[in-house]
């Protein structure tokens, strides 16, 4: 009889891990269903396959993304993955660059190359 109870107790140990796993991603594909069910125009959202967008129409199973500007394409709803919250902008690198930061130089007269007449060198580069 012993010998019988650690196979029951294992596969009831089993049982109990596939229940509450199951739990789980119900509960997971609820709340994404929920989300995708109240999907608005003007919502920034990123698809399943990573492409970012603005909700422009709601449809009852396909939604429209505006992409770039004068953009849209037709997604299926369940192709949302996550509603994205916009944080703080980061400066772009084109402005990470000042007038300070560069120094016109004219052609080198002893090589005599021009390289179109100016030369543009980052202050940083000159040390």
């Amino acid at each position: 009889m012993e010998s019988m109870l650690l196979p029951i107790l294992m596969f009831a140990a089993l049982g109990a891990l596939m229940y509450f796993s199951m739990k789980k991603q119900k509960r997971q594909a609820a709340a994404v269903k929920e989300m995708q069910n109240q999907l608005v125009p003007g919502s920034r959202v990123m698809t399943t396959s990573g492409l970012h967008g603005t909700v422009t129409a709601v449809a009852d199973d396909t939604i429209e993304l505006e992409v770039a500007p004068g953009m849209r394409t037709t997604w299926v709803r369940a192709a949302v993955r996550e509603v994205v919250v916009p944080g703080p902008v980061e400066e772009s690198y084109e402005d990470s660059y000042t007038d300070e930061s560069t120094e016109i130089v004219d052609a080198d007269p002893d090589t005599g190359s021009t390289n179109g007449g100016i030369n543009i060198r980052k202050s940083n580069d000159l040390n």
